[in-house]
């Protein structure tokens, strides 16, 4: 990725209007941490279509935005944001991210903490890694990691988002939000719909997206994410 592009992006936010910055703070600044989760990177899976593991990249990401976002304390930057700034500097033709590049990506967004990782699938043996920087130092504040069979990937996500709430210094949820959150379980079958689904809404390939979003929702009808991916990509 060229600095230049990414110092021209932070200039321009930086030299927003003055009274547009007036307006917010007239209106109460949102001040809970702001948490912004970065596409994972494939780190070399076997087993699958290369297909699959692109749309991992960005269904792993979406599925933690959920898992974080549940958490009342913390402010969990939309995917849709993140997507477009990824686009804009070109971070996935750019390999893996620097923590440094990661920081930077944050600032853009206003996060308090950035999460980037990565997994590896060998025909099911599934990995993930994760890692949390902050923003304003670029330091690396901690990595989680968690391995399981691929029949369990949402269980892995949900264990390594847990973690990472906690290492992000946030509050606990509340029971009764506890418990509704470990008692959904979502069949990998229906999260692999779910990734190539947003795949294809990232590419602009809308009725593949609607087609991938459907074919979740059929597997698991309650399934929220893809309810709510359906209903935007319909009146997109």
């Amino acid at each position: 990725m060229r600095s230049g592009s990414l110092a021209a992006v932070v200039s321009l936010v930086l030299l927003a209007p003055v009274g547009a910055g007036l307006s917010a703070q007239g209106r109460g600044q949102d001040t809970r941490p702001g948490i912004a989760v970065l596409p994972f990177d494939n780190s070399g899976s076997y087993g699958q279509d290369k297909e699959n593991f692109e749309a991992l990249e960005k269904g792993i990401a979406g599925m933690m935005i959920s898992e974080l976002a549940a958490n009342p304390s913390a402010r969990v930057v939309e995917r849709e944001q993140i997507e477009k700034l990824v686009a804009e500097q070109n971070l996935a033709a750019s390999g893996k991210v620097s923590p440094e590049t990661a920081a930077k990506v944050g600032k853009l967004v206003g996060a308090r903490y950035v999460i980037t990782g990565a997994f590896i699938d060998f025909y099911g043996d599934f990995r993930l890694d994760a890692r949390m920087i902050n923003v304003e130092t670029s330091e690396i504040v901690k990595v989680e990691s968690d391995r399981m069979q691929r029949d369990h990937l949402f269980d892995l996500i949900r264990n390594v988002s847990g973690r990472l709430m906690k290492d992000a210094n946030l509050p606990p949820l509340p029971k009764q939000a506890s418990d509704q959150q470990m008692g959904r379980e979502v069949p990998t079958e229906a999260l692999t719909f779910y990734s190539k689904a947003l795949l294809f809404q990232d590419r602009g390939q809308r009725d593949k997206a609607v087609e991938m979003y459907q074919k979740a929702l059929a597997v698991f009808p309650e399934y929220a994410e893809a309810q709510q991916g359906l209903q935007r990509v319909k009146t997109s």
